[in-house]
């Protein structure tokens, strides 16, 4: 898994980041969505190292990269820290400008990045997602039944680490076969470790609360990604059920969007690698 990449933990400020780079050619950040960590790319990096330097990090609180103290108001796991992380990543490692991809959770921090950090970033990818401002804002039975952990992970009143904890490998339902044995194995570790799981449900608390506020602020502002933006959403997802047309969507967040469907599962850099690599390719190459 990710033969020729140097992996290493780099001091980042408030937090230490686990980090694998490796190729050559133009850098290119990879962000990985919850529950997973940086070996989700373990397929599409490689592929992807013949013409760019690729950057796969786990996200703080995430894998084995450090985990901050929590706030009561969950900064620490905002998409605007989580950002800032990977801003001292990139030029620790050498780059002042970079492409940014994220799936799922991580989408988010490569719009925040877009967002925050205009003077960084040459292209941003999101995969499976809708800003999480617009998805809260269109929120309706629909979304809370199928998306119903958002809530579940994001509330403090009964906290859902008691739940996972008991039962890790229940909770999450992962199996090897899809994600491959080396990749599952790191990712079970740290699903084991109480304090990842306590990060990855301040992500969902921070996600509610100053991430919405962040998404509103710069809407009503009229703030806008003004890099060009690809949004890509797998088939076996709920996308296009819950928004339509989701390149609509994002036309309202970045000023340049191309984009389309994905045949695969919602973990598509790990069902569907070689054609996700082919449209990441197309698009930073253009």
């Amino acid at each position: 898994m990710f033969e020729d990449f140097i992996d290493e933990h780099v001091d980042v400020g408030e937090a230490r980041l686990r980090v694998r780079h490796g190729g050559s050619g133009a850098p290119v950040l990879l962000l990985h969505g919850h529950p997973r960590a940086h070996a989700t790319w373990h397929r599409v990096a490689p592929l992807l190292a013949a013409d760019f330097t690729v950057v796969c990090p786990d996200l703080r609180g995430y894998g084995q990269s450090s985990k901050p103290p929590s706030t009561p108001d969950h900064e620490p796991y905002s998409k605007r820290a989580m950002a800032g992380d990977c801003v001292r990543l990139m030029r620790a490692l050498g780059h002042e400008r970079f492409a940014v991809v994220g799936h799922d959770r991580g989408a988010y921090v490569a719009q925040r990045l877009g967002l925050d950090h205009p003077e960084a970033v040459t292209h941003v990818a999101v995969l499976d997602v809708v800003p999480i401002g617009e998805a809260l804002a269109r929120c309706d039975a629909g979304f809370a039944s199928a998306w119903w952990h958002w809530f579940f992970l994001g509330q403090t009143a009964k906290p859902a680490e008691r739940v996972i904890n008991a039962d890790p490998d229940a909770w999450y339902g992962l199996t090897p076969e899809v994600m491959g044995q080396e990749a599952y194995d790191d990712l079970r570790a740290a699903l084991h470790d109480p304090e990842t799981v306590h990060a990855m449900c301040e992500d969902y608390r921070a996600g509610l609360g100053l991430d919405r506020a962040a998404d509103d602020a710069d809407r009503a502002a009229g703030r806008t990604i003004a890099c060009p933006l690809l949004a890509l959403w797998a088939t076996g997802d709920d996308m296009e059920d819950l928004y339509g047309d989701v390149l609509a969507v994002w036309r309202g967040w970045a000023e340049n969007v191309d984009g389309g469907p994905i045949e695969s599962g919602h973990h598509m850099a790990e069902e569907a690698p070689d054609q996700l690599a082919a449209r990441l390719r197309l698009f930073l190459k253009g």
